[in-house]
């Protein structure tokens, strides 16, 4: 069985994707976010929440209301920028079940308060009567992220590492976009067959999605190497408007961190060198 591609993103309002298996949207909804964060919820009588989203009015107890007369056996996030995490603790202190995630490298964007109960290691996994949720380790767009795979049913909860028709921001220097790239391999070696996104509708074409990821990557990258050899050394911020040409200038601060996620890359793999002042060049 596949799960619905239901286009229902009124916020609060839990929506069967599957049996077993609901998606309910925080009220976050933006440039960034697309409709808002989705929080799924695995089982029937004994459940698994997977990314709470923001601590906003009415978020938790959205959730505590879908998952009423029921058993939780943990709260789980992909990761802990703060679109996706904050409300987590408060929902697993008013539950009681323990929380289960990773911390980051670096506290850009993050959420400061996320606490733990366990940290998430590769093969971990926390049961619910439709399965065990296993986490795959998937650092890049964020270092401590994490995907949450229901291996009998082949669906990947893939927060904001996989998102559709949207590539998501390598968010330097806590995110690596060398470990971005083993990571999708990883998901891959899963042969999915849906995901569950942290934003957006779910993904079925799950081959295709990870070969266009990949495949933008390389482009920018391309589009890096080519302005760094025809200029020579040049600032980030040159660089920036004439790679991300094609991106709205609203959303260069932004795409600023994955071109550093790409100079590093580079940098590591010796195609470009520092030159200057925040300035790199081509090998």
């Amino acid at each position: 069985m596949t799960p619905s591609e239901s286009t229902d993103f009124t916020p609060g309002r839990p929506v069967e994707l599957m049996p077993g298996v609901r998606r309910l949207v925080a009220a976050n909804g933006g440039m960034m976010t697309g409709p808002g964060t989705n929080t799924y919820i695995f089982g029937q009588q004994r459940l698994v929440i997977v990314d709470p989203g923001p601590a906003i009015d009415g978020q938790v107890e959205a959730i505590e209301a879908a998952v009423a007369g029921t058993q939780v056996e943990a709260i789980v996030v992909t990761h802990t920028h703060v679109d996706h995490s904050p409300a987590a603790g408060e929902l697993a202190r008013r539950l009681g079940v323990p929380l289960l995630g990773r911390r980051p490298r670096h506290t850009l964007y993050q959420d400061a308060g996320f606490e733990p109960t366990r940290s998430v290691e590769a093969g971990d996994s926390v049961d619910t009567d439709i399965g065990p949720l296993c986490a795959v380790l998937t650092p890049g767009h964020a270092s401590n992220h994490v995907c949450w795979h229901l291996p009998h049913a082949g669906l990947v909860c893939t927060g904001d590492h996989i998102l559709g028709n949207v590539s998501p921001v390598i968010v330097h220097p806590d995110g690596s976009l060398l470990e971005y790239l083993d990571s999708l391999q990883r998901v891959l070696d899963l042969e999915p067959k849906a995901f569950l996104p942290g934003h957006g509708p779910v993904v079925l074409n799950t081959r295709a999605t990870i070969e266009r990821l990949v495949a933008h990557r390389n482009l920018r990258e391309q589009r890096v190497m080519n302005a760094l050899q025809d200029a020579g050394c040049m600032s980030v911020d040159a660089l920036l408007t004439r790679v991300y040409a094609d991106v709205p200038p609203a959303l260069h601060g932004v795409a600023r961190h994955t071109l550093l996620a790409h100079l590093v890359k580079l940098e590591i793999e010796e195609r470009v060198v520092v030159c200057g002042e925040d300035a790199w060049q081509a090998v």
